[in-house]
C-alpha cells in the first residue's frame, strides 16, 4: 500500500469514530470516501454499527454500499442527515472546499446542505493555503448551454475547458446527464462565496464545486515518522 493510500485508509477509518447507531448517513464519493463506505461496511456487519440507513451521493457510492449491504434510502425521503462524510479535492484554511473531480458536485452539495454536520476526509495533498490555484472549480452546465456559459466565465477572468472522457470518446456526462467544464480564475479563488453565486447565475449552469461554509470538521491523513497518523485542523484565516 502507498503512503497516499495508507492516509486515505487511515482518516476513512478515523470518520467512522464519528458514527452513532441510529444515524442517516450521506455517503460521499471518490478514493477516501470509498473506503470511508467499506470501513462502515465492516463495522454494520460485526454489529458494532445498528441501524444505520445511508443516502448515496453518487452513482458509484450508490452501487458500493449496495455492494456492501448497507442499507440505503433516498435523498428525497428525508428532512435531515445527521451526519454526511465526504472527500474533498481542495481544502483552505477556513475549511471553503473545491469538489467535483469525479463530477458528483451536485448530488454531494445537495446531501451536505440537509446535513446537520459534515464531516471532510482527505489526505494532507488537499490542502491549500488559496482555493483553484493547482486545482480547476468544475461547473455543471446543460448539454447545449457550455459554450455559452464558457464566454460568460471568460469575462469573469476565468478560462474553461470542457472535460473529456478517457475511456470513451466526447466529453463527460454526470449522474444528471450534464457536461463539465473546469474552470481556473487568474490568481486563484479568495472569495468562494462571491464566485458561488456568480458562477450559479449564469443561465445554463447546474451547480459549481465550491462548498462554502458547509463544512464543521476536517479530518486529515498524513504520514509522520514512516507511520500514517490523522489529526484535525482548526480554522484559520
Amino acid at each position: 500500500m502507498d503512503s497516499q493510500t495508507q492516509m486515505k485508509k487511515i482518516v476513512a477509518d478515523a470518520a467512522i469514530k464519528e458514527v452513532e447507531n441510529d444515524m442517516i448517513l450521506g455517503l460521499g464519493s471518490g478514493s477516501t470516501a470509498a473506503l470511508m463506505i467499506k470501513s462502515l461496511a465492516d463495522e454494520i456487519r460485526s454489529g458494532k454499527l445498528q441501524n444505520i440507513r445511508g443516502v448515496a451521493t453518487s452513482f458509484q457510492s450508490e452501487v458500493l454500499a449496495l455492494e456492501l449491504d448497507i442499507p440505503l434510502i433516498d435523498l428525497a425521503s428525508v428532512s435531515q442527515i445527521d451526519l454526511a462524510i465526504d472527500g474533498a479535492d481542495e481544502v483552505d484554511p477556513r475549511f471553503q472546499l473545491i469538489k467535483g473531480g469525479g463530477a458528483c458536485h451536485v448530488r454531494e452539495k445537495l446531501v451536505a446542505s440537509k446535513a446537520n454536520r459534515l464531516l471532510i476526509v482527505v489526505d494532507e495533498t488537499k490542502l491549500v493555503q488559496n482555493l483553484n490555484q493547482s486545482f480547476p472549480l468544475p461547473v455543471e452546465v446543460l448539454p447545449n448551454a457550455w459554450k455559452q456559459v464558457e464566454e460568460v466565465i471568460s469575462e469573469m477572468k476565468g478560462s474553461s475547458s470542457l472535460r473529456m472522457a478517457t475511456k470513451k470518446a466526447g466529453p463527460i456526462v454526470t449522474d444528471q446527464g450534464n457536461l463539465i467544464l473546469d474552470v481556473f480564475f487568474d490568481g486563484g479563488i479568495k472569495n468562494p462565496k462571491d464566485i458561488e453565486l456568480s458562477l450559479n447565475n449564469i443561465p445554463g449552469v447546474l451547480e459549481n464545486g465550491l462548498f462554502v461554509d458547509l463544512t464543521d470538521k476536517v479530518l486529515v491523513g498524513k504520514i509522520e515518522n514512516n507511520n500514517p497518523v490523522v489529526y484535525s485542523p482548526s480554522k484559520f484565516g
